[in-house]
């Protein structure tokens, strides 16, 4: 943690998003909003989810229930129970990233009741929509990819990715030995992460409200509802090695594959960690130009996987406008090229998924040498 980080986190006075201050807006900021307030004018669409993502949302669901039921009350066979454990594991992350993700940023519904409801299927694959809220929607999109700030950023001592990161021995190899840990995000959520941020009110230099009234009663009954259905369940039914087994199989499936699209667009050779002006605690760029510069886009031309990701691979595009459904932002996607060409702006597309994943490696490899 860079001194000034340090000082920001003795300060008690200064609220979560004064803690680092972007410069005012300019002609790029206009612009870019101006051509998307257009492109939806001219198409006469709603910004936020239509009868496509409630189609999407059913047919997700509809997988996880479906993989779920037949593991835990019919499958007799393992080779069928772990492809059905698999496929529970994705259709989990399916939910994190096509239905929670939208919800959280608002951008599910035009309701906010349903954005709201939504977002707490969050709580039913063992995370919870109120840490999340914080972490991922204050907290990442505010100050992504600054050292310190973006807690995404933070792999807990064992890997290092920006160029402001304590370097220890073994980061030699994280190009090689973080692969296995990524699995480990959902399994880290549901016991781990969300606990530890209630308990010390704090995410890195962030302070984090503790949750009271009906938000804690959400925490609290979220997470039963999940062990309930992750273990208590399956154990009236199956072997407890069995039901471990599953579940295993299941989250380090998710885990993986969430980590696997939230990680590239961030990390990769290209990528951008800009720091704060010594002294001035500001970053020289406004923070649209900063969300521009920083995240990466991959694989847009294939329409399945855009599907299957909730169009995260069209990154800057969402952290440009995180408030504007997913189903949108691939039409987004040339009008905000030609604006940052036209400013300037550099932006880094890999044209595959696997391309974007040798990127992340040479990252890994770079920062583990340097």
């Amino acid at each position: 943690m860079t001194e000034e980080s340090k000082a920001t986190l003795n300060s008690s006075t200064r609220k979560w998003w004064m803690l680092l201050q972007f410069e005012k807006g300019g002609e790029f900021d206009v612009e870019v909003r101006r051509q998307v307030d257009a492109y939806f004018a001219k198409m006469g669409r709603s910004r936020t989810g239509t009868g496509a993502l409630h189609a999407k949302t059913a047919i997700i669901l509809s997988s996880f229930v479906l993989s779920y039921g037949l593991l835990v009350f019919w499958a007799e066979n393992v080779v069928a129970a772990l492809g059905l454990a698999v496929l529970l594991g994705l259709s989990a992350a399916g939910i994190g990233m096509n239905i929670q993700h939208d919800a959280g940023h608002g951008a599910y519904s035009r309701r906010g009741w349903a954005n709201r409801l939504a977002a707490m299927s969050l709580n039913l694959i063992g995370g919870n929509s109120y840490v999340w809220k914080w972490k991922h929607t204050r907290f990442h999109h505010t100050f992504v990819n600054i050292t310190d700030y973006d807690s995404d950023l933070d792999f807990g001592g064992m890997g290092r990715v920006t160029p402001y990161q304590k370097k220890r021995w073994f980061h030699r190899w994280q190009q090689f030995y973080l692969w296995p840990l990524y699995s480990l995000l959902a399994i880290k959520w549901q016991f781990i992460d969300d606990f530890l941020v209630i308990a010390q009110g704090r995410l890195g230099v962030h302070e984090v409200p503790r949750p009271k009234g009906w938000a804690l009663l959400l925490f609290v009954s979220g997470k039963a509802v999940f062990f309930t259905l992750a273990f208590f369940v399956p154990l009236l039914m199956r072997p407890w090695p069995q039901v471990l087994l599953f579940y295993l199989s299941a989250s380090l499936v998710a885990g993986i594959y969430l980590s696997l699209i939230f990680i590239l667009p961030h990390t990769v050779e290209d990528s951008i960690f800009p720091v704060p002006a010594e002294g001035k605690g500001r970053i020289d760029t406004s923070r649209t130009e900063h969300q521009a510069r920083v995240t990466a886009d991959f694989a847009r031309s294939s329409r399945l996987f855009t599907w299957l990701v909730g169009a995260l691979n069209f990154h800057r595009e969402h952290h440009l406008f995180p408030s504007i459904c997913h189903l949108h932002t691939p039409a987004l996607a040339p009008i905000i090229d030609a604006v940052c060409e036209q400013y300037g702006i550099p932006h880094t597309v890999h044209r595959s998924y696997s391309s974007g994943i040798v990127s992340h490696y040479r990252l890994l490899r770079r920062m583990g040498r340097e």
